[in-house]
């Protein structure tokens, strides 16, 4: 069934349930409240009857003296404590309601009873007879009337139940149709997508709060984000077809040179030889950052320990400078103990080291610093800078911003990516300050211990 129909028919089956239960109360409570107000009717009449019957002398024989009282559709008759009658006014279609009201007590008794399947207010009252003796004067009155009204009564209130369950299931209907519209249009957009292979979104109404709105501006967003992962992963794989294409391109090239001239020219042996070794590893060098590129959060196996950054960066750059023999200047403001890994964080160090050294041949300065309860770890170069308008793409992987440049210097577009990654896995702050033709700046903030 669907969801529609489980809408409609629930909605419709509650408010049933809920007008039938209002209506069983009004029903049962009015009734109630008829045969209790006749029954005091009832015994205020035996009453009256009793002061009527004890005025009157005894020269009026007790039947007649009975038909003076007894109400027009009952029955009144005097009986003795054994039972037995004194007097009886009924009709012969009553004749057996006699037998039916019971044995005579001292106390007043007043009930209702059915007889032939018509309910009776029936009353007892005792009293003292003529010759002293303690009699019941015992009143029954059809409630032929009242059951004939609450008959009316209770059709009346079917009949609004069932005319009232009319708009209610249009209106449940329409409420149902409202509610699943954007879910069918949600499903519809999504098997759309499914077949066609193409991105869609669903048109949504006028803005409103709902959750109806707010489910499918979250599948818009969703599809929008998915659109562009997409899109990037295209890109990504388009650019690293190409990265690879170019080295497998040289190294084939001078692979083909040695198979035709290498074994009688030693100056182009040596040529290739060196060429393909060259684009072998720096084939290598991208396969690696693409792997690196490739792992989530989770399998970076970090290890976070206490890092005193003084020795720790002393220690990189030296590396750094006998690796690259390149001048670095270092200069420590304060030192400082981080929360780091410190093989990602020396990983993360020489993607900026290494990116100031290919883009500068001037200095690199270093700079440890503490900002703002962080550790800061600056990495200056001096060299072409970065324009402004394009320092948000630089973390795009292959995103290169002299591409001239980049393949002089060997860059991928994947070293800044890759410090990015490393950073969210050591849960550091990076950031870049640049200026074209001053030099740019690369930020690593990292956080301290809190007894620090």
């Amino acid at each position: 069934m669907k969801l529609q129909s489980k809408i409609n028919l629930f909605s419709t089956a509650m408010f049933i349930v809920l007008l039938l239960l209002i209506n069983s109360a009004i029903y049962f409570s009015f009734s109630r409240m008829l045969y209790d107000s006749a029954l005091e009717r009832v015994t205020g009449e035996a009453k009256q009857t009793v002061k009527g019957i004890n005025r009157v002398k005894g020269s009026i024989p007790a039947d007649d003296l009975l038909r003076a009282y007894v109400p027009a559709n009952g029955m009144l008759q005097v009986v003795t404590a054994d039972g037995s009658r004194i007097a009886s006014v009924t009709t012969a279609e009553q004749s057996e309601l006699r037998k039916k009201i019971g044995k005579v007590t001292k106390d007043e008794q007043k009930k209702i009873m059915t007889f032939n399947g018509t309910p009776y207010a029936v009353v007892s009252i005792p009293m003292i007879w003529r010759d002293g003796e303690v009699v019941k004067l015992q009143l029954a009155e059809s409630m032929g009337a009242v059951e004939r009204n609450l008959n009316t009564l209770r059709a009346v209130l079917i009949a609004a139940m069932l005319l009232a369950s009319i708009p209610v299931f249009l209106s449940s209907r329409l409420l149902s149709n409202f509610i699943t519209s954007p879910i069918a249009s949600l499903t519809r957009t999504m098997k759309e997508i499914q077949e066609s292979g193409r991105y869609k979104k669903i048109e949504l109404p006028k803005q409103s709060k709902d959750e109806l709105y707010q489910m499918g501006e979250t599948f818009n967003n969703m599809i929008a984000q998915l659109e562009a992962n997409y899109q990037k992963q295209e890109q990504f794989v388009e650019n690293a077809s190409h990265e690879l294409k170019t080295p497998l391109t040289v190294i084939e090239a001078y692979a083909d040179l040695l198979l035709r001239r290498g074994k009688n020219t030693p100056e182009l042996f040596e040529e290739s030889v060196e060429a393909i070794h060259s684009e072998a590893h720096r084939m290598r060098n991208l396969i690696e950052q693409l792997l690196l590129l490739a792992k989530h959060d989770e399998q970076w196996n970090v290890e976070m320990e206490n890092v005193a950054l003084k020795g720790f960066v002393e220690e990189s750059i030296k590396s750094f400078r006998e690796g690259f023999k390149r001048e670095i200047e270092l200069l420590i403001e304060a030192d400082a103990t981080v929360v780091t890994d410190p093989q990602k964080l020396k990983q993360l160090l020489y993607i900026f080291l290494d990116n100031a050294q290919k883009y500068s041949d001037k200095k690199i300065k270093v700079n440890v610093k503490i900002r703002h309860h962080q550790a800061l770890i600056e990495v200056i170069d001096f060299g072409m800078g970065i324009p402004k308008e394009e320092l948000s793409k630089v973390f795009d992987r292959f995103y290169r911003v002299e591409q001239s440049r980049a393949r002089k210097t060997g860059g991928f577009g994947l070293g800044l990516p890759l410090a990015k990654e490393l950073a969210a896995a050591i849960h550091a702050d990076v950031k870049l300050e640049s200026e074209p033709g001053k030099g740019t700046t690369a930020q690593v903030w990292l956080d301290m211990p809190a007894s620090h």
